[in-house]
């Protein structure tokens, strides 16, 4: 049995992941410690020794580090937060490999938002592009993804994936596409005015189903003794798309007509204006995005429905 880890297995990305490991890769074991915060058993992953001792106990033949403060305007709010538990939980889960599980390999889940700057170039950015971070959890996820190829290069079996935007079932309004969801799901159901409140709609964004994502990783995780030590990856559609588009064909599916206003405290400092990445390494391998951006939009706006409609029902918060 191949013995997997997956670190922040409960959250958005993790859960999905874990189920198609499970489903493809009868013989791969998955466990994994949970989140940024507790976990599932009780790691910490801000916690060097709890780290350690999982690591120690599960002697994993792979570890994908998903576990993060993933929001950028939660890491704007408490960047000592993000900066625990981006670099320092990666640091912590990097040296319990080194100690513990040398032959073990780790697959890192990046970010694009690492680039910053550089995705002002004018062009699909591909992993040569400097790293540039323009807010904490950029800049946190920067430090450990130098962090990990650091480690690659003195020995440990590592790869890097820079996944730019992604959505689907499941991810929480702190990201875009659930807000716009969300709210136009509570409109409906009239628990709140016929106004949809948004940042910034002239932004363009790199979006992908959270599946198509998640088969990148699976992906690389089966190619992984084939590929050069400390490989980086895009994961990216390589079309941008503008945010304002993006909401009209989500209001187009609305069953009531409802307005838009900005709200500025929903614009977020040192925006890139336009982010898209270059995932021609990763197609290389064989992969390509399969689900188009209106069925994902579609149904997150009917998972958002459904979770207002069950709210109702009981009496509680939609979630």
């Amino acid at each position: 049995m191949t013995r997997v880890l997956v670190t922040g297995g409960s959250g958005f990305v993790g859960r999905r992941l874990i189920a198609v490991l499970e489903a493809r890769h009868s013989n791969w074991s998955l466990n994994t410690p949970g989140g940024p915060g507790a976990g599932a058993d009780g790691v910490d992953m801000t916690d060097a020794e709890q780290v350690s001792d999982c690591i120690a106990r599960q002697k994993p033949d792979v570890v994908v580090h998903l576990a993060a403060v993933a929001a950028v305007t939660a890491s704007v709010k408490d960047p000592r937060a993000a900066w625990r538990v981006n670099l320092g939980g990666t640091l912590n889960v990097v040296l319990a490999l080194q100690e513990h599980a040398p032959d073990a390999h780790l697959l890192f889940v990046s970010s694009a938002e690492v680039y910053g700057s550089s995705l002002n170039l004018g062009h699909a950015v591909d992993e040569a592009a400097l790293l540039q971070p323009v807010n904490p959890y950029a800049a946190s996820k920067a430090s450990a993804d130098i962090l990990v190829r650091q480690a690659s290069a003195a020995g440990l079996s590592a790869t890097v994936m820079r996944a730019f935007n992604h959505t689907g079932r499941g991810q929480n309004e702190a990201f875009v596409v659930p807000s716009f969801a969300g709210q136009i799901a509570r409109i409906e159901a009239g628990l709140q005015p016929a106004v949809i409140s948004v940042g910034s709609l002239d932004d363009e964004r790199d979006f992908l189903d959270v599946s198509d994502v998640v088969n990148a990783y699976e992906m690389v995780l089966k190619r992984r003794k084939d590929l050069p030590a400390g490989s980086v990856f895009n994961v990216a559609s390589g079309v941008s798309v503008r945010i304002g588009d993006l909401l009209a064909q989500m209001l187009s599916l609305a069953k009531v007509k409802i307005e838009v206003q900005v709200d500025s405290r929903r614009l977020r400092p040192a925006a890139i204006p336009r982010v898209v990445g270059n995932a021609s390494k990763l197609r290389g391998l064989g992969w390509t995005p399969c689900i188009p951006l209106a069925d994902t939009l579609a149904e997150v706006l009917e998972e958002r429905r459904e979770a207002v409609m069950q709210s109702l029902a009981t009496g509680g918060p939609a979630r």
